[in-house]
Formats: structure tokens, sequence, C-alpha cells
């Protein structure tokens, strides 16, 4: 496969009339996409040379799907830029970008104007898509375009603020969803219920999923994520049957107690990702949907979605952390440990890397950082480049890889080594703890403890000091409203430390 358009075009030509997608508002089948999108192709390629990236500020519609195809059929790549970012954080993006146009609508053009700066190419969509297609041109990008083009570039929070473009090839891609759909069982008859931005690698594999199956996704609207009754309705509504949604998503839904309104019984498949999940929560959504598949999947954006998976097929304990499993077949998924050796037994401590095709070209514009990395194979000099995620991660008796934190969430606290998710884990166990999470104060050498839900905080503290040893146990706590998250779902421990 040279690109993901060959999927797009096959599920078109077996199954033309079915839904491709469909949003609150509309839908387009797949005969309809790819007209859509050639249409918008065939304006974009006027405008951005071959692999250049166009930047989509657009919300997530029917519309913005068929923009991001569009941008293919021109032999581009895409990044969609979430329309509630800051301006400075779309400044440093477009910095690093360089797009050769912005694609908007006519909804969100007066807010663009406001957001980017003089010298940004507006260009709406509207009239893309009421043109007619330009074969001829085309013919002419799909002719140069090859299975290691940049696809997508996602933008993903840097260490120091600057946010670190991740590009990933149509190669990548094409290697992950089929073993990703095999594997876990999804086929064409499936209806997604698509949660995540467009702008997150979670929403990968719900449209690459789908075209490459000739399967159909249902956009779910941000705002419904705020609203447990509205989501409930839509999900009831569409009648999904697989679920690929961020921890943080299903955690709403359990903790605002959205199964007591109503359960979408049709899903019989949740793949979740992107934290820990509570195995508190987790019970909640498995005591709602007692005939579906539950599985963990583990995997940071620059190695296209996830490198792991792990079935849930027993109970946990309340204290347990859920294993991340074991490697897709495609994966070359390995530890290494803090003196550079190979870990190869159980609960030794390392640091998880991942090889194979699915590994991403690099950080857009940034080969500093994508040097630091993407690095050679350490133990196989015919094994090419791996990516190194800073996640630490142990083998359970069963061989199964269990995350234990990042490698910068590992503290050393009163001559102890600690891994703040393991505090996080016996606080989730605490009855009446909905979230719990804990930051490390450096100049203050303190263990700081945030968390949610209806206990008082000094029943929490000593419930802790029950289930941990004393040098584990937080030294300040403090209970909040809610959690404060980052744009892509997970827990933003900037703002708590902040706080």
């Amino acid at each position: 496969m040279e690109t993901v358009l060959e999927w797009l075009e096959a599920s078109a030509q077996a199954q033309p009339g079915k839904v491709a997608f469909a949003d609150v508002e509309g839908q387009l089948t797949y005969a309809e996409l790819v007209a859509c999108a050639k249409a918008v192709g065939s304006g974009l390629a006027q405008l951005a040379e071959p692999r250049q990236p166009v930047a989509l500020y657009l919300e997530k519609t029917t519309r913005a799907i068929a923009g991001l195809f569009g941008a293919v059929y021109a032999g581009c790549c895409y990044s969609f830029i979430d329309l509630r970012q800051p301006e400075a954080r779309i400044a440093k993006i477009m910095e690093t970008l360089q797009p050769a146009c912005v694609l908007v609508d006519a909804e969100s053009a007066d807010q663009a104007r406001e957001m980017f700066a003089e010298g940004a190419n507006l260009v709406e969509i509207e009239p893309l898509l009421a043109a007619a297609p330009d074969a001829e041109a085309l013919a002419a990008r799909r002719a140069q375009a090859c299975a290691t083009d940049p696809l997508y570039i996602n933008f993903t929070s840097g260490s120091t603020g600057t946010p670190k473009g991740v590009a990933v090839s149509h190669a990548s891609v094409a290697s992950f969803i089929p073993v990703f759909d095999e594997t876990l069982g999804i086929t064409a008859a499936d209806v997604f219920a698509n949660q995540a931005p467009l702008d997150f690698d979670v929403s990968v594999k719900d449209i690459y999923s789908a075209i490459y199956l000739g399967a159909t996704v249902h956009l779910i609207p941000r705002d419904y994520f705020s609203v447990p009754t509205q989501l409930l309705d839509y999900l009831c509504e569409r009648r999904p049957t697989v679920l690929v949604w961020a921890v943080s998503a299903m955690c709403f839904v359990s903790i605002m107690q959205g199964f007591d309104y109503k359960v979408p019984e049709t899903v019989r498949l949740v793949a979740f990702s992107g934290e820990v999940m509570p195995v508190k929560q987790l019970n909640v959504w498995r005591a709602a949907l007692p005939a579906a598949q539950f599985v963990n999947v583990y995997g940071p954006t620059e190695i296209t979605c996830n490198c792991t998976y792990y079935l849930i097929e027993r109970e946990f304990g309340l204290d347990e952390v859920i294993p991340i499993g074991r490697p897709f077949a495609v994966n070359d998924v390995f530890l290494v440990a803090e003196d550079g050796t190979r870990v190869n037994g159980a609960d030794i401590p390392g640091e998880l890397h991942v090889g194979g095709p699915t590994v991403a070209l690099g950080y857009w514009n940034d080969p500093e950082r994508t040097a630091a990395a993407f690095v050679p194979h350490p133990f196989d000099e015919q094994g090419g480049i791996v990516y190194k995620t800073g996640d630490l991660a142990r083998y359970d008796e069963n061989g199964d890889l269990v995350y234990l934190s990042r490698v910068d969430h590992q503290i050393k606290h009163m001559g102890q080594r600690i891994e703040l998710g393991e505090i996080d884990a016996a606080a989730h166990a605490v009855e009446g703890v909905t979230r719990a999470c804990c930051i490390y104060d450096h100049t203050r050498k303190r263990i700081r403890m945030f968390y949610t839900g209806t206990i008082d905080k000094k029943e929490l503290s000593a419930a802790l000091h029950e289930a941990l040893p004393a040098f584990m146990t937080p030294n300040n706590i403090r209970q909040i409203a809610e959690m404060p998250l980052t744009k892509n779902g997970k827990i933003d421990r900037a703002k708590l430390a902040a706080m």
C-alpha cells in the first residue's frame, strides 16, 4: 500500500452507500466522502506542495473528516489544531508546523482570524467542497506519493513548554491498524462512537479502522462529555458496538453515575488508554456492560497509537494496577534497566522502548529532540530505530507488562526510590475516592496528593497510613472539586503543581 487512500477507495467501491462518518447534523457515505475529499484535495493541491503540512482549524464534524482526507488527496500531511487552545500555544505550533494553509469553515473563520498571526493563509472549506474535482491534478499528486510520506502531525506537550509535532507516515498506520483490528476482533459490521478529539491519536484508531474495514464512525461532540445525560442519549440513539476511549472519558461517565440514567447495551468492546484506569471506575463499567470485552491498550503517539494490549478477563483488587499486557504482533517492545541492560525477569523496573514499523518519523522540524528520543536499537544492530518512551514498567509473574510511572515521576524520597503511581493506586482503593494523583515537590521534598471524592482528607490520610509504608505516605493531601485535565484528557500535573 502506498497511501491510506487505497483503504478509503476500496471501502467506497465495496459499499458506496454505507455511512462512513456521521455527526449530530448529518452523515457522509463512503462514496460521498471520497467525492468531498477529492474536491477539497483539488483545491489544496493549488495551495500546497506535496508532503507539505495543511493545518485544520475545524470542530469534529464530517466536514473536518472530508478536509482531512482532502489534504491526503492533495499529497499533503494534515495537522488538527484544537479550537480551544490559547493563542500562545497556537503560535508555537504554527512556528514549528509552517503549514501551507489553515483550513477553516464558516463557524471557525472569525475565531481563526483572531487567533492566527498575520500571514497565516486561512482557506475556507465550503468553496472547496462546492468545486468540481480536478482529476488531472489529483492523479499527479497520487503518482508521486509513497508509503513513507508523512500522513499526519499530532502535537503533544513538550517538557520545555514547546509542543512537539509527532509526524506519522502512511506506512506506520498501515502496519498498525490491521493488527489492532484483528487482535481485538473488530470487523466491518462494527460501529464506532468516537470520543477523542481529531488532534489526539486515539481518534486515529477510529478513523483508520473504519476506512480499512468499511465500518461506521459516529463523532461525539466534545461538549457532550460535560453533560452525562446528553452523552448517554447519544450513545443509546446511535447504537455503537465499539468504544475506543481515553480513561478520563470513561471516568467521567462512571463518576457522574451516567449508567444510572441509561446504558448503551449495544457496546461489545471497550478499549481504553491514556492513563492508568482506576479499578473502581472500571468495575462500574463492567457492571453496566457485563457482556462486553474490556481491553487496556498502551502506547505513546510516537509509535502510532498503541504497542501493547491486555484483555480484562478477571476481577482486580481495588489496589491493583491493570497490566498493559503484551506487544501487538507488529511491535518490538522491551525494557532497559537503569544500568543499560535488557530486563528479562519479573519485578525489575525498566524504561519501555518500542521498535518496529509503527515507529513515527520523528518530531516535525525538530532534529535535536528527534535524535534524543528516536535512537538505534540498543541490543540489535539490525533492529533499526526505536523510541524511548520515558515510561517505566516491569514484567509481572505472568510475563505481562505493568506500567509503573513516567521516568520523571519516579522519585527518591527519604532515601527510598518511590513510584508515585503506586501511591495513586493505594488511594484509588479507598472508599470515597474517585480520582487521585500525587506530585513531588522537589524544593521542599514533599509528596503532595490531590484527590476528588466524598471522603474527608483526614480519613484518607489514615487509610493511606495503614496501606503504605511511612516513607510513601503523602506529606500533604488536598481535596479538589475536579481533576484538571490536559487538552488530551490526561491529568494535568503542571496545574496541580501550580496549586
